[in-house]
Order: structure tokens, then sequence, then C-alpha cells
């Protein structure tokens, strides 16, 4: 930072300024040719290396605009035109006009002059005035080419410089022969005096125009001829003219300020950019713009004028003077009467180390050396130090309401002065050690003195000593400042601010933790507004916030901060002298620093009234980067992170613009971009979004509309409803399968587990089976065989022999429904195959008999529901038995199908069949046989079918479903073919008997 210097000591005017340099280390463009600024708010620059704009914060070189490129990067020529075209001519000829909407360039064919575009300016009606080496055309609204203003209008071929439209609608041109003038509504150009060639123009606030010729010396242009030849009276590379009508030279190495105030100058020795300065521009926000051959500046104007004055104050202390002045010294040992515009006075040849005003009128002023005290009269008088303090600075001063002064000095205590003599503490007790840093005097007349290490003592009218500290909130380190405001006292210090009400101190703070910490200045206005200086700069609490705080002070207060941007030099002073601010009696507050002066109106404060514009600058998802030619954009499918940049165009204080973003559908609220530009995002889902931007400029006026962008992201396959649909789907089904492949394990675990048992249970039976047979039937069989070998020895035909035979026969019926129920309960045992059950229980019914038995298994092989595999069987073997015992048939047919949708058993004969009664009835009176068979089948679901006639034979169907014959079976274990082909078996009764009856 560097502010513009007097250009003599005698005369130099306060900084008012502040300065910003850039060069090719801070990435800024060099050989700055031209400003320009649109309504957009970016500022344009050109050089012979390409176009730069500008926002604020950083330089950026554009190749294109709105996405047209340029015809060439050599670029001199530039206008930013009033409906936001940006109008850029080439050192080689030709002009592009850039718009969002298109672009085009215009040659030589076009009617635009060949040659370097050295000028581009807009008329008050719109058209565009080019001025090039070959001439100047214009081209009015609505019109597709130039028309050239040659000598059809008065004007020279060649060498056109540049054209000025003045306030009072003249326009001037600058040629190589001169400057011409043409008035409202005049056809033809006029040239003025001197008659000479002019190059650069600028018009004063006077309505002077001004004109340099090809030396660099500027002349007053004339209409007329004048009585004498015009004379140069500036010498300068350019001159111009800021909004408040002071006058600006560029010389080689410097930028000059001239008029009233006295000059200024930059230069490269106190932190201009570059040699030559070579062009001017003022931004619509007040900074003015220097480019020069290796950068470029800006100078700022400060809300904070510096006080003029022909040396650096060397640790200032301030008292308002009662004449409207303020009193300045400082240790250099002179104390002058100041004026708001740094007119000085001088007053006291003394140092300034502490000061006071009393009501009285009465001031005094002291130093290491004395104390000064000047009455309401005017006269001075010179009060020696206490005894042995001479050398030591006075830290405080206050008079009393009984007249006697109150002193401290840095390391020599606390002194009253009354009556010509002093006395340490006054005579009172209680004073802490600690030095005495500040005094004031309270409504009530009591004596305040703020003392280091956190104590505040006071003393009464009466002669007593109070102290305050931690005990009653007080919590400042150092005691800096102490300004009372009513019944209440403000007291600022080291570790913070705090106001003193109702026995306690109670602590000021703001948002953000702000502490106003370091405050050795505090000012009440009479309109309420509260004004600190502190070490971290100026404080302003608006007397509305401030009423709020004293109504809840655990609520943060609001406040605005002026420091460095805003012209402040240095911080207010931790020592002496204090305090370091002060209010004028002109109303303005002036601040001492360390080195300076600062004043600033309340009243009257600088503020900047443009909202800055807002701008969204790229947009990145995913790594790609999208072009923003819309208020819209679509994105890839599945893009799930952005990168949104964004920016202000606010030039005169970009570091405090505050920006905030919210993207709606993410952030429940506003987000505040600090100290960046950009916003980032991680897992978005699919869906449209919206992205909006504000922004505030340094005084808080927000820019509400800001910019916004829509955004959408298109969902991938697999991010989609229906993929959802599907996944839920998919998911129900891997469910279903997996709770229907547990049942089928339980079930078949279950079903493994009955047939075990049921196979167990059969076992069992056949092995009792096996054991009547070998004990209880062969036993009896042996009986009754004894039996009838005791019969054979009676007389035939005899009583004995005959009932004998007869028990006897009945006997042998008993015998064989014993053996016929063993059988029956052998059979109840089959093997696991039904089919190879029903072979051996069948076989065994064909070998006492002359009859052939056949079996034929057809279908995949399959166990059946235990429940239905007893049952089926159940049947079955009575359909054999009654096929064998009753039927006389010499052939009997077992047929079992393992279908697919049914299981079938069939048994037929070709033996006698059954009566047509028996058959209806469903069997003989007093045989339960085919009313069994039909009752198991029904238990089992089953449909029993039965076909018989007298001679015919007899068949017998029994269909069971797949689903109640096989259950979940059919669908788990392998199924076997059945009886591996086609299986026949034949036997003889006459085995069968002596199989059974051996």
């Amino acid at each position: 930072m560097a502010v513009l210097l007097p250009a003599r000591a005698a005369a130099g005017p306060p900084a008012d300024y502040t300065h910003t340099a850039w060069g090719s280390l801070q990435g800024a463009p060099v050989d700055v040719l031209k400003f320009a600024q649109g309504p957009d708010g970016w500022l344009w620059i050109t050089t012979a290396t390409g176009l730069y704009r500008y926002d604020g914060v950083r330089f950026e070189r554009s190749d294109s605009v709105h996405g047209q490129r340029l015809y060439s990067t050599n670029v001199l020529g530039l206008l930013a035109a009033r409906d936001g075209a940006l109008w850029v001519g080439y050192r080689l000829g030709g002009v592009t006009v850039l718009r969002p909407d298109g672009a085009r360039t215009y040659m030589e064919a076009d009617g635009l002059p060949g040659g370097a575009v050295f000028h581009i300016a807009e008329g008050p009606d719109g058209t565009v005035w080019v001025a090039a080496r070959d001439g100047v055309a214009r081209l009015r609204p609505g019109h597709e080419r130039f028309e050239p203003q040659g000598a059809a209008v008065g004007l020279p071929a060649r060498r056109m410089f540049q054209i000025l439209f003045a306030r009072d609608g003249t326009q001037w041109v600058a040629a190589q022969g001169g400057a011409f003038f043409r008035r409202p509504g005049a056809v033809r150009f006029t040239q003025a005096w001197p008659r000479t060639t002019l190059m650069a123009m600028a018009e004063g606030p006077d309505d002077t125009i001004w004109a340099s010729d090809d030396k660099g010396r500027y002349y007053r242009l004339h209409t007329t001829e004048p009585a004498q030849a015009p004379r140069p009276e500036y010498t300068a590379s350019g001159m111009h003219f800021d909004r408040a009508g002071q006058m600006w030279l560029l010389q080689p190495d410097a930028v000059e300020r001239v008029g009233a105030p006295p000059a200024q100058r930059l230069t490269l020795q106190n932190g201009l950019s570059g040699a030559l300065p070579q062009t001017f521009f003022q931004d619509r926000e007040g900074s003015i713009w220097i480019g020069t051959s290796a950068g470029l500046d800006r100078l700022r104007p400060n809300r904070l004028r510096a006080l003029a004055t022909p040396r650096h104050f060397d640790h200032p202390g301030m008292i308002a003077g009662p004449d409207g002045t303020v009193w300045v010294g400082d240790y250099a040992g002179h104390v002058a009467a100041y004026t708001a515009d740094g007119n000085a006075r001088p007053l006291l040849r003394s140092g300034f180390a502490a000061a006071h005003r009393a009501p009285d009128g009465t001031y005094w002023i002291g130093d290491d050396q004395a104390l000064h005290r000047r009455t309401a009269d005017g006269a001075w008088q010179t009060i020696a130090s206490p005894e042995g303090l001479r050398g030591l600075d006075p830290q405080a001063l206050l008079q009393a309401d009984d007249g006697a002064l109150w002193a401290s000095f840095s390391g020599g205590g606390l002194f009253r002065l009354q009556g010509g003599r002093w006395t340490r503490d006054g005579g009172l007790a209680g004073f802490p050690a600690a030095l005495a840093m500040v005094m004031a005097r309270g409504a009530d007349g009591t004596v305040w003195m703020g003392h280091a290490r956190n104590q505040v003592s006071l003393v009464g009218r009466d002669g007593r000593v109070r102290r305050l500290d931690a005990r009653h909130g007080l919590r400042l380190g150092t005691v800096l400042a102490l300004t009372p405001d009513g019944a209440t006292m403000w007291a600022g210090g080291e570790a913070g601010t705090a106001l003193y009400r109702d026995g306690r101190f109670l602590a000021l703070h703001g948002g953000g933790g702000e502490t106003f910490r370091g405050v050795s200045g505090i000012v009440r206005l009479a309109g309420g507004d509260l004004w600190l200086h502190g070490a971290d700069g100026i404080y302003r609490i608006g007397a509305d916030a401030l009423a709020r705080w004293m109504r809840d002070p655990a609520q943060p207060v609001a406040f605005e901060r002026f420091g460095a941007l805003d012209g402040l030099r240095g911080h207010a002073s931790q020592l002496r002298p204090l305090p370091s601010l002060v209010l004028a009696p002109d109303g303005q507050l002036w601040f001492a620093t360390g080195s300076a002066i600062a004043l600033l109106d309340p009243a009257r404060i600088p503020r900047n009234p443009l909202p800055p514009p807002v701008l969204i600058r790229e947009l990145t998802a995913a790594g790609r980067h999208y072009p923003l030619a819309g208020p819209a954009v679509t994105l890839a499918q599945g893009a799930d992170t952005l990168q949104i940049g964004f920016t202000a165009l606010s030039l005169a204080m970009p570091e405090r613009v505050r920006l905030r973003y919210r993207l709606e559908g993410v952030d429940h609220g506003w987000q505040e971009a600090v100290g960046r530009r950009e916003a980032f995002y991680t897992n978005l889902a699919p869906g449209t979004y919206r992205f909006h931007v504000i922004a505030a400029n340094e005084d808080g006026l927000w820019n509400d509309a800001g910019a916004v962008l829509d955004i959408r992201i298109p969902p991938t396959f697999v991010q989609t409803p229906w993929f959802v649909v599907l996944l839920a789907l998919g998911g129900a089904a891997l469910l279903f399968a997996a709770y229907a492949l547990r049942m089928r394990h339980v079930t078949r675990r279950l079903a493994e587990r009955m047939q075990e048992r049921m196979h167990e249970r059969l076992a069992e039976r056949s092995r009792i089976a096996r054991s009547l047979h070998d004990t209880l039937l062969q036993a009896v069989q042996g009986l009754i065989m004894s039996f009838h070998a005791h019969v054979r020895q009676l007389p035939p035909g005899t009583r004995e022999r005959e009932r004998l035979d007869l028990a006897l026969d009945r006997a042998d019926r008993l015998l064989v429904e014993g053996r016929d129920q063993i059988m029956d309960l052998r059979a109840s045992a089959p093997p696991p195959d039904l089919a190879e059950a029903l072979r051996e229980f069948a076989a065994g019914l064909a070998e006492p008999g002359a009859h052939a038995f056949e079996m034929t298994v057809t279908g995949l092989r399959q166990p059946l529901r235990p429940q239905v595999s007893e049952e089926i069987q159940a049947i079955a073997r009575e359909a054999l038995c009654n096929a064998a015992r009753y039927a006389q048939a010499e052939r009997i047919v077992l047929e079992v199908d393992y279908g697919s949708a049914a299981f079938t058993l069939r048994v037929r004969d070709d033996g006698r069949g059954l009566d047509a009664a028996v058959a209806q009835a469903g069997g003989r009176p007093g045989h339960w046989g085919l009313v069994g068979m039909r009752e198991r089948a029904a238990a089992i679901g089953a449909s029993l079918r039965m076909a018989s006639g007298p001679g015919q034979g007899t068949a017998l169907e029994v269909t069971l479903p797949a689903a109640l014959a096989y259950g979940i079976e059919e669908h788990g274990r392998a199924a076997q073919p059945a009886s591996w082909g086609t299986e026949q078996h034949h036997a003889s009764a006459h085995e069968w008997d002596q199989s059974q009856r051996g």
C-alpha cells in the first residue's frame, strides 16, 4: 500500500486515496493501454498481448467474450457501450463488437477505416465512432455498415487519434492536422486553435477543452481565433479530470494531482507500478486506475482523511480547542491548533504526553519537563513537576471540581496539586499501586481513575477512595479509556470494552467473537452512536443497535469497522498520549495513531451506493467443465459432485465484499463464502437443483437478486425408480426363494424324520410278526398236527371223530387267519420304494395259486407322502388279495403310473367278476374290503373307480393329484426311472403254499 505524497512538502494535501499496485508478479497485465467498464461491472483492459478482465480479485486473460473469440490478441481501442456490448479495436485494423447473442467483426469492406484503431467512442444517440489511422467512421444504430467521415464533413483523411463528446453536445476530433469541432445540429466540422497536430483531449470542470501536441504540451482549445497565439500551460503525457473536477497529469515517471488541494505525486519511488503511465480511468465506484508499462495502479478514495501536515507525527496527542480547532502535539515538542483542512497555528513549544480540558475552560498540557496551564483568558503558565519527577512523562491529568489537579506520572506515582503544592496520592489512602492510565470526571463529580492490572479507583467528593475490580465484572486488563455517558461510564482496555451501570461492568461484545480490544478512545455522539478507537481499528455502533444491547447485554451488538482499507494507518495508542479519539467542535472525529491523524465526518461517511453485480462464472461436475450459456445446464448422467465458481463485481473494496450462496434442496440456509468464491458439493442425488448466490458491498448493500443457475442431474438406469422397483422385486424374489428353500429343507427333513419313524415302527411290526410266526404260529401248527395225528386213530364216522374234525377245521381256519394277519403285519413294513413293496406282496400271493402276475411301472419313480404311501399300499393289497382269493383269475395285472399330473394305481384280473347286485352294493354283506378301500382313498383325497361284471373280471383304479401325492418331494430328490424298465413276475400257487407251510 502507498498513498499519494505531496509534490512539495509545504503544500501537501491530505492523503485521501489508498494506492494499490499490481504487476506481473501478481499476475496482472503489463503495458496497459485502455480501460473500460460496462453495466455488468467487469473492468476490461487492453494490452498489446491480449484483452483482460478484472472482478476485484483476479485478472483473467480473455481470448473470447460471451463465448465469441476475438479476431486478434493485439488490441488497442476499447469501448463498453451503454447497451452492454463490448467493442474491441485492433492495432492492425478491424473492430469486433461482442454481445451475449453473438459477435461481428468489421473491416475495410464494411466501411471501417484501415490501420490501427486508436479510439472508439459512443455518441449521445448511441452512434459508435471509430478513430483510426486512415480516418474516422461512424456506425449508426440499426445500420450494418460504417460510414466514413472525411473531407465531406471537414475532417482530414488520416491519423485520427481521439473523439470527444463535450458536456454541451459539441463533438471534438483530435487529428494529425489539429483539433476539429462540430456543434449540435451542424453537418461540418471546424478546425479549432491552435492549429497544430493534437493527439489527446480532456474536458475540464469549467468546460475548457484541453489538447496536447506531439511533444506533450497541453493547450486550451479555442473555437475562434484568439487575440494572441495559444501557449502551452502544462507538459504531460496525459491529462484527465476526475468526477470531482480534479486535474490529474500523467508524467513519464509519475502521476500528479494538481489544483486544489495542492499537488501530489505518485512516483516509482513511492510505489507506482511502472514507468510511462499511459492511460487513466475512473470506475463507477470512484476508484482511479492508471495503466503503466509494467502494470496498473488503483487509487481508491479513503473514507478516512489524513490530516495534512508537513511532517509525520511522533505519537501525537489531541484535545479539542476552544476556537473550533483541535490542539495536536507529539513527542517532538510542538503543539499547534489545527483545522480540518490541515491549517496549523502554533500554540506552545512543549511535548505532548498528557492533556486535559477542565469545565471552566482551563487547559493542561504536560511533557517530561513540566506542566503548562492555559487559563480562559489565553495566558499560559508553566508549573514544575513534583520534586524528583522531572524527566518522567505525565500519563493522565484531571482537574477536580474543587480546582485541584490530579496527575499521574509514569514511574512516579499519583499526585494532587492544590494551592501550588504537590501531595502524593492527595493524602488519601486506598489507591492501587498500579499506574493510573486515564482519568475522567463522573456526572456527580466523582473522579474516576483507570489503572493497569484491571483496576479502577473512585475518589468521591467526601475524599473517600473506592476500588472496582473483577468482583464488579471488570475484565479489561490495563484500562486505557474512561468516558462518562450520563450516569454511566464507558471503560476501554487492552482486553475489551465495558459499560459501568448499576454497580457492575457489562462487557460489550459483537458478532463473530468481536471483543473491541485495545480501545483507548471512546466518543458517544449526541445522536446516540458510539465510536471506539482500538487495537483493531475504528468501530461505529449505531444508536439503535446500542439501545438493543443496553436492554439485553447478553446479545452481541451490531457494529461497523473501519481500518487500513478505509485509510487508517496504524492503530490506537496503547500507552500515551490518551485518548486516541477526540470529537472536534465541528462534529468531526479525529483519530490518532502512532504517526498520523485521520479525520472522519460521522454525518457524511462516504458510502458505496452500488450493490455489486453477481455472476456465476463456471461449473465443473465430476471433473468435466460445462459452459454456462444460459440460466440452466444439464449435467451428464451420474454426476454427483459440483464445483461452482462465482464472483461479485465490486472493484473498490473487494476484500469486504460478502458472498452468500445456497443450493436449494441441499443447503437449509445461506452459506457464507469466507475467503473464497467457490462452492463445493458432493454425493448429490439425481434431480433438479437451483444454485443462488447473492453479494453485498463494503457498506452492506446487498444485491438480493444475485445470480441463479438451474442444474439438472439426469439419473443413470440404476438411479431410476424402475431400477428401484426391479431391485425391490429381485430382493423379494430372493427372499421368497430363500424362504422356499428353507421351507423345502424343513419339510424334507420333517418328512425324512417321519419316514424314519415309520420305518422304525414298521420294522418293529416286522420283528413282532416274525416272532409270532416263529413261536406262536409254529407252536399252534404243531399242536394242530398233533391233534390230527390223534384224530386219525379214532374210527371214522364216530361222533367224537366228527366233533374233533370240526374243531380242527375251525383251528385250521384260525391258523390261516392268523397267518394272514401276520402277512398283513409284515406287508406293512415295505422297503422305501412303493412299487418294490407291492411287487414283493403280489409275488407272495401268486405262489400258492395257479394265476399269473404282471406288474408295470411307468413315469419317473419318486417317493409318495408317508400317509399317501401307507393308504395306497393298503388299497393295493386289498385289491390284490381279493383278486387272488376270490376271483378265480388266471392273470392279475398291477399298474403303477408316476405321472407328472397325477399318481395312478390299477389292479385288473380276468376272473369271474362280481354280481351286479354286489358291485352296486359296494361289496357282500358282512365284508368290508371295498368299503375300506373307498374310505382310505377319500382320506388322502384320491378318487377310486371300479369296473366289474359276471365273467368279465374286475378292474380297480386309484388316482391322486401330483400335488397331494408327491408334495414338495416332486421337486426335491432326483426321481428314479420306473423299475428301470417294465417288470413282470409269474409265480405258482404251489410254490407259495410250500413256502408258507414250510
